[in-house]
């Protein structure tokens, strides 16, 4: 039953802390409830990025799992997510400012700078997400793809660097696997790398 509604119930679980979101500022009586929603919303970007960027190296390390492999390959469900919670977060930011001229002084600060050349790259990520670019771009899509990694990293930095870097854990928290992960599989190539060079030699 669920696979005949992919990807649509995917979709719906995804939006889940968006409408969560969206009901809390219609409903909140809290004269700031958008400035309290900005940082979650970031927070749902950050995390359905790590989502989408633990895939591949989940399935290399699980390979028995079905689990890691269905991650695999909805991946990019994941990484569309996360552009859409990143652009909400940001709408709530700009409205949360209101002044230009404060936003475009703040956005030169490190933390702020990051966190925009994150999402200017999401831009095209998620643009070309669909079947038709990835057939039409062939290699260059994986190419383009590669950017997220940059995006993870500028985005952890947003992350950590906000108050002044009084509060990175949440951040190394939540990009720990990541983290590790990435570490692992960058082993893993080299090993099998050297493994390959040494049976020829």
């Amino acid at each position: 039953m669920l696979k005949k509604l992919d990807p649509y119930w995917l979709w719906a679980v995804l939006a889940l802390p968006a409408v969560g979101f969206v009901y809390q500022a219609l409903t909140s009586t809290n004269p700031r409830i958008l400035h309290i929603l900005v940082h979650p919303t970031g927070e749902f970007a950050a995390r359905f990025l790590i989502v989408a960027m633990i895939a591949t190296p989940i399935c290399m390390l699980l390979k028995t799992w079905r689990g890691p492999r269905w991650l695999r390959k909805n991946r990019r469900y994941f990484g569309v997510a996360a552009f859409f919670y990143a652009a909400f977060h940001t709408v709530l930011y700009l409205i949360d400012r209101a002044d230009i001229a404060r936003i475009l002084e703040q956005a030169t600060h490190f933390d702020m700078l990051t966190g925009w050349i994150a999402f200017a790259i999401f831009i095209p990520l998620a643009v070309t997400s669909a079947d038709y670019f990835v057939r039409k771009m062939g290699t260059g899509w994986k190419a383009l793809q590669r950017w997220t990694y940059a995006a993870a990293v500028l985005t952890f930095l947003h992350w950590a660097a906000l108050h002044g870097w009084r509060e990175p854990l949440p951040a190394i928290v939540q990009f720990s696997p990541l983290i590790l992960l990435s570490i692992w599989r960058i082993w893993h190539n080299y090993s099998r790398r050297r493994a390959r060079a040494q049976a020829h030699a």
